[in-house]
């Protein structure tokens, strides 16, 4: 896995990184929020190791920030804070776990993998949002600023996956595959038909519109 660790004690990120990469894992250090929101941003990590007091940009800022961006990144918050409202902030910010420093590393390790099975097994997200827009994937349901937006099924997993890709441009071909199920080009305009409709729905009302279409390539979901 590629595991981005935030975390401006040097020593400290060092030896997790000589742990993780002797589990295999491929690591990047970021030393203050500023970086890490950035390297973050950039995307293609597995796990965010975070902790929560850091300089320029707190550990609960960057991942609040990532989670209002549309991110879904499974997030471990460290720190020397282990009351319980202090575990209830950096749950509340949008982190899946916390560790207690100090800590163990083979506890360290037992959760970063116990993520990653959640992760796999689509247990980590059972709510996306990008922006002011809210999926519950178990509920079924989607919300723009708490008003009930109703979609019917395939209008749903077309948003679904919109959402997971927030801020990506999807092409046509990607969206036919994986909402569609089609490998073949149906040479018709159903993919436009049922944005035109989502666009209407999730957009309509609002000042601000996130269903953009970019010219050449496809769609994109903007938070």
């Amino acid at each position: 896995m590629r595991i981005l660790v935030v975390e401006d004690d040097r020593e400290a990120a060092e030896a997790m990184r000589r742990g993780l990469a002797e589990a295999g894992h491929e690591c990047r250090w970021a030393a203050d929020g500023e970086a890490g929101l950035a390297d973050a941003r950039g995307g293609g990590f597995d796990i965010l190791i975070v902790d929560r007091m850091l300089p320029k940009l707190d550990g609960l800022s960057l991942v609040e920030t990532l989670r209002r961006e549309g991110h879904q990144t499974p997030v471990l918050f460290l720190s020397a804070l282990g009351e319980v409202n202090d575990r209830v902030d950096g749950l509340r910010a949008g982190g899946d776990d916390y560790l207690v420093k100090p800590y163990a590393f083979n506890e360290l390790a037992a959760r970063v993998e116990a993520l990653a099975r959640r992760r796999e097994t689509g247990s980590v997200q059972t709510l996306l949002r990008v922006g002011d827009l809210e999926m519950d994937l178990i509920g079924r349901t989607v919300h723009r600023r708490g008003r009930d937006i109703d979609l019917q099924p395939r209008e749903f997993q077309l948003l679904e996956f919109l959402m997971r890709h927030a801020g990506q441009s999807v092409t046509r071909t990607m969206l036919l595959e994986k909402v569609w199920d089609y490998h073949f080009d149906p040479q018709t305009n159903v993919i436009d038909v049922h944005v035109s409709r989502l666009r209407a729905k999730i957009d309509k009302g609002f000042d601000r519109p996130m269903l953009q279409t970019v010219r050449g390539a496809g769609y994109r979901l903007d938070a």
